[in-house]
Parts: structure tokens; sequence; C-alpha cells
């Protein structure tokens, strides 16, 4: 063993949904994907569309998005977070979205609330964060799928859905 793996220091992972430490620091970042449920995208989609249509005959300009690029989904920064409880060991939980950057600081006694992730091999995940320092709840923001289709789509999707209606309301009577 070399002298380099012999002080390395050792990640735990946390089974319980509470860790109390100090704020040991933040890991690189990277990005993951939001999974976009199809069915409710194609509803939304062609809704958007029975407007865009309408519009187009009115003369009425807008950029439209793919449906390939609304599949893929909008991508969330994954933060590793380091904790040290009392006993000088380090936890390392995940972090999706975002926080202010003022809002830990390194040596803040904090209390991390966790949730397990799908996937088993990756550490759980932080769902809110409490500074016992300065006193202040933390959540982080991530986007969903609402704001990855925006609101012009979904005014367009809410216009298409009634223009349907009325369209099978007048073809029924």
């Amino acid at each position: 063993m070399d002298e380099v793996e012999r002080y390395r220091e050792q990640i735990l992972r946390h089974v319980s949904p509470v860790i109390t430490g100090r704020f040991a620091g933040y890991q690189a970042a990277y990005t993951r994907e939001v999974k976009v449920r199809q069915p409710l995208l194609i509803v939304v989609f062609v809704a958007a569309g029975i407007a865009q249509m309408i519009g187009s005959l009115l003369r009425m300009r807008g950029g439209r998005r793919s449906f390939k690029e609304l599949k893929k989904g909008p991508e969330f920064l994954v933060t590793p977070v380091r904790v040290r409880d009392n006993l000088g060991q380090t936890y390392e939980v995940e972090m999706h979205g975002h926080l202010t950057q003022s809002a830990l600081h390194r040596g803040d006694l904090i209390q991390v609330r966790t949730a397990p992730q799908k996937d088993p091999r990756l550490p759980v995940r932080m769902i809110q964060v409490i500074n016992l320092t300065t006193m202040q709840p933390l959540t982080p923001r991530m986007p969903t799928m609402w704001s990855h289709l925006g609101p012009a789509l979904l005014i367009q999707a809410v216009l298409g859905v009634t223009v349907a209606l009325v369209v099978t309301a007048a073809w029924l009577a």
C-alpha cells in the first residue's frame, strides 16, 4: 500500500435521513438530465400545435421547439457535498439544483435532510439543509418539466385544448 492510499480520506455513505455536521465543501459539479414523461409531453405538444396552426392562419409568428428538443428534458446541476460529523467521519450527499453561493461556508454547522435515490450506487440526495450557524433553512432548486416546456408552449396548449373542445362541442351539437 503506497503512502497516498494510506492517508486518503475515507468517504462514507450515510443511511439515516438526517446528517448533522460541519460543511466540508463542494466537489466538482456536473449536469444530469431530468426525465420527461412521454404521454404528457405528447398531449401538450399536440394541443400547442392546434393553437400554432390557428396562429399561422392568422399570420402570428412564434418560434417553436421540436418534439425531439422537448423530449430531451432539462438538465440540472448535481453537486456532491461533503459533511464531516463530530467523530471526524466524512459523508457525501448529492445536491440537485442550485443554492446561493453565500448560503454555506466551509466550517458552518449544518443539518442535512436526505432521501435515497433510485440508483442505490449513488449517494443520498439532499432535500433540505439548515445552516445551524446562521439558522437559515435552504432548499436547492432545480428545473421541472413545466419550466422546461415554458409558459409560451403551455399557454398555446391551453388555447389548443380550448379550441379542440369548442370544435368538438359544436360538431356534436
